[in-house]
């Protein structure tokens, strides 16, 4: 069967993603199971998705109530459940207004304009350019691709947008440098995601809000990775003690549901006036039901965070100590909470696929970066059995 599906793959879909040669049909918690009924481990959680892990019965019951009632209606009218979700992100956030959409290049798209037109409305002068990171990710649109910091994901699709700087990750100076007249605001991941888990050091964005304040330009988040409960804060801004003036997240958003938001100040969110911006299946009942119910487990108790921030330092010290006996391997760990890197001294492709030969899914980014981002719910035991297998497998790769 999975021979077969494979093979209708490479025959019925483009060829954009290099696919573990995997059939994956049931997922329960950390668990899943592929067509073939082989059970792994996942330590990728749908790209910091399934923040809940797979199939949280909240989640599930909130889909299967509302899909009962309403899937689709259009933003011609008021959707309760759009507001509820709403409300729990402004009240839990810097945010005054929010706006639904379906993925996080759609929000970045969003935030794009929206600090643009926010520019054309409150200066006379001709400010358009926004200041991203070397090694950041926004997203394969066009907007949110000019943005992106990667040349390799750049080339073939140019000539890119224009209004686009792009300096080096966690380089005050070199931020400070770029703003001109035409800068409108800063765009930035908190922590680099597909970069390869880039950390900016503790001040670093303590500096970028006060060089925004300074020059009257907008300071946008891409939370899109590092928000929902990721980093063990609903939101990774939190670390810092710095408020953005716009945010966009998705992912873990929907718990495995596609929806994504912008989230902005009132001063800055009344520049998007009627027509200004739109979506037709952005905040659908069925994608904002999920949320609620996501965001809802996130901050019951603050069980799903503490243990996130729990889990994420014993994680982080069974890697240090892995580190330690493999130097010739092991370049590196980073991260915060359960947004974890860890560098290797060599290509992490054969590692990827040695994991998942012995029943445990993860990935690897930028050639040599070990990517973890499981499910909140994670437990140590869970963490031990990868740290055994990594261990074996770095153990065999060293004679």
């Amino acid at each position: 069967m999975d021979k077969k599906l494979i093979d209708e793959s490479k025959k019925y879909l483009m060829n954009t993603y290099n696919r573990v040669p995997i059939v994956l049909r049931k997922g329960r918690g950390m668990k899943v199971w592929s067509s073939d009924g082989k059970e792994y481990l996942d330590f990728i959680g749908g790209i910091a998705v399934n923040c809940l892990g797979h199939c949280h019965p909240r989640v599930v019951i909130a889909l299967q109530k509302q899909a009962q009632r309403l899937l689709h209606v259009s933003n011609l009218f008021h959707i309760e459940q759009q507001i509820n979700l709403a409300r729990l992100l402004v009240e839990h956030s810097f945010a005054d207004k929010a706006f639904f959409c379906n993925s996080g290049a759609e929000a970045v798209e969003g935030a794009i304009k929206l600090a643009r037109k926010y520019s054309r409305d409150h200066f006379p002068d001709d400010r358009y350019e926004i200041i991203t990171a070397r090694g950041s990710f926004h997203g394969r649109t066009m907007a949110a691709l000019s943005a992106t910091g990667q040349e390799k994901l750049q080339a073939g699709f140019e000539p890119l947008l224009p209004g686009f700087r792009h300096v080096p990750f966690n380089d005050i100076g070199a931020l400070r440098d770029a703003v001109t007249k035409k800068t409108c605001a800063v765009l930035l991941e908190p922590i680099q995601g597909e970069g390869g888990i880039r950390m900016p050091s503790d001040d670093y964005f303590r500096q970028v809000r006060e060089i925004c304040d300074e020059h009257k330009i907008l300071l946008i988040l891409d939370e899109i990775q590092t928000g929902m409960g990721r980093t063990g804060r609903l939101f990774a801004y939190e670390h810092f003690d710095i408020k953005p003036d716009i945010m966009t997240v998705a992912k873990g958003l929907g718990g495995g549901t596609a929806i994504g938001a912008i989230l902005a100040k009132d001063s800055v969110a009344a520049s998007f006036k009627h027509g200004s911006h739109g979506s037709t299946f952005g905040g659908n009942p069925l994608a904002c039901a999920a949320a609620v119910a996501t965001i809802e487990m996130l901050l019951e108790d603050g069980f799903l965070l503490d243990g996130c921030r729990r889990e994420g330092r014993y994680f982080i010290d069974k890697l240090e100590k892995l580190r330690k006996d493999f130097p010739a391997i092991i370049i590196e760990v980073r991260g915060s909470g359960l947004m974890i890197g860890l560098e290797l001294a060599r290509d992490g492709g054969p590692i990827v696929e040695a994991c998942a030969k012995r029943g445990i899914l993860i990935n690897c980014i930028s050639g040599n970066v070990l990517r973890f981002t499981p499910p909140l719910i994670v437990v140590e035991k869970e963490i031990d059995h990868l740290i055994d297998v990594l261990e074996d497998i770095f153990d065999r790769q060293s004679q």
